[in-house]
């Protein structure tokens, strides 16, 4: 085989090839093989005189002679001889190895399709200049792998391919191949390959053009996919902020809906943070919500306020519909986060309670919260080792402090600070009097009337 390096032909086989070749098809309907020498001495003359029209041509025909006379093996051998031969050049090669492709359709059976693309990958294994037809045809037999029901090993064949290091292929089909990779993966089970593998894909590409639009949505319900499953509803929220940026939703009502319902719902299921508190407030703020998911957008605002929430209530009053929704269906999943929203519900509580006491009986605390003592202490200590909220429970005393002591330190500051402030008041006191004063004694006296 050639280094691929082209050159001037030192023969012009054209005419030749012209003249000969209706001569050997007609010889092929009787005697295939016979046909078959001829096609091969003419394709060596072709090849050592780096003819490359012409051996293309002659090695597109050998394989399509081969495949009219149904003699697929025979077609695999020529295959796998003719990309051997020395100098071959790897124009032809390419050629030859996407007209075969196209006969992967006529297979008669599954046994014959199969033994043709094991045929491909041997051919373009290593080789740089069919790594685009190579991806193409393991992307075929994974297919027939998952239609067999061979998941692990539909999976193993195509992720052994790194298209991302293909600089021949399309930016496009190089992303819809790296998704499909994802999505065995996750099919599969293996959701670790499937982060890696999802990392390879540019997001700047997707959100480049809305001729992606389609790549873009499914790479965002797989990202969904994954964060779900890890229990990172922030960033699950993010993902669906994305797709709500997406021309084809905004523009389908229902789709609009499903998103922003989806958005509220992993937005107050996310633990508190500075990030998530401060996505709370910029989702409450967009205009669409309260006009398409009304419901949701109450919801939403009651964890914005600094107001308790009583559990009961927010369970009566949002339950049905949000049990409705596959967020919160009756699966275990739906149901562990059923009970994560009532556990954010919770703390939300704790944060208001915090904020305005200083010190609270467990009694009043426990009824507060609508929780048993054990509970109460339980989620109190969750924040607290958080660092959310600053608590410290006198048990003997059955009283709850959330004032934080401050050192000798802080009280010295806050007195220095005081006193300079009333320094500064006392100082533009005397200021303004001073001004009064000159102001009165510049003033003209008035004569006294005789």
């Amino acid at each position: 085989m050639s280094d691929g390096t082209l050159f001037k032909p030192e023969k012009d086989f054209t005419e030749t090839l012209d003249k000969q070749l209706p001569e050997i098809e007609a010889l092929a309907k009787t005697n295939l093989h016979g046909a078959l020498e001829k096609l091969l001495v003419l394709e060596k003359q072709t090849r050592l005189a780096s003819d490359l029209s012409s051996s293309t041509r002659l090695l597109i025909l050998i394989v399509t002679l081969c495949r009219q006379a149904n003699e697929w093996s025979l077609m695999n051998e020529n295959v796998q001889m003719l990309s051997k031969k020395h100098g071959q050049l790897k124009q032809a090669i390419t050629k030859m190895v996407q007209a075969v492709m196209i006969f992967l359709d006529e297979a008669p059976d599954m046994d014959t399709k199969l033994s043709v693309i094991e045929t491909l990958r041997t051919v373009t294994e290593g080789k740089i200049f069919v790594e685009v037809e190579r991806a193409r045809i393991t992307r075929i037999l994974a297919h027939i792998k998952k239609a067999q029901g061979d998941l692990a090993g539909a999976t193993a064949v195509l992720c052994e391919l790194q298209v991302e290091t293909f600089g021949s292929m399309d930016k496009r089909e190089k992303t819809d191949f790296i998704l499909e990779q994802v999505e065995l993966c996750i099919e599969k089970g293996d959701w670790t390959q499937a982060g890696i593998l999802a990392r390879k894909i540019s997001t700047k590409y997707l959100k480049s053009s809305d001729d992606v639009s389609d790549l873009k949505l499914k790479f965002y319900q797989q990202q969904i996919t994954l964060a779900v499953h890890e229990s990172k509803f922030l960033e699950a929220c993010k993902n669906y902020r994305d797709v709500y940026d997406t021309k084809e939703v905004v523009d389908d009502e229902f789709k609009l809906r499903a998103t922003l319902e989806r958005i509220v719902y992993y937005v107050i299921l996310a633990p508190y943070d500075n990030e998530q508190h401060d996505l709370l407030h910029r989702i409450e703020a967009d205009p669409r919500l309260p006009l398409v998911a009304k419901t949701q957008y109450d919801l939403l605002k009651a964890f914005t306020k600094q107001e308790l929430m009583r559990w009961p209530l927010i369970s009566e009053k949002y339950g049905s519909v949000l049990r409705a929704s596959d967020v919160f269906d009756a699966s275990k999943e739906g149901e562990e986060r059923w009970q994560e929203l009532r556990k954010r519900v919770i703390e939300h509580n704790l944060r208001v309670i915090a904020k305005y006491y200083t010190r609270i009986r467990m009694e009043r605390l426990c009824g507060l919260l609508d929780l048993g003592q054990d509970e109460t202490e339980e989620y109190l200590s969750q924040l607290v080792t958080q660092k959310t909220i600053y608590a410290r429970i006198d048990r003997p005393a059955r009283v709850v402090s959330f004032a934080q002591p401050r050192d000798a330190d802080d009280v010295l500051n806050e007195w220095s600070g005081n006193f300079k402030s009333l320094l500064g008041l006392l100082e533009r006191i005397d200021h303004l009097i001073t001004r009064e004063e000159m102001m009165a004694n510049i003033q003209p006296k008035q004569k006294v009337k005789a």
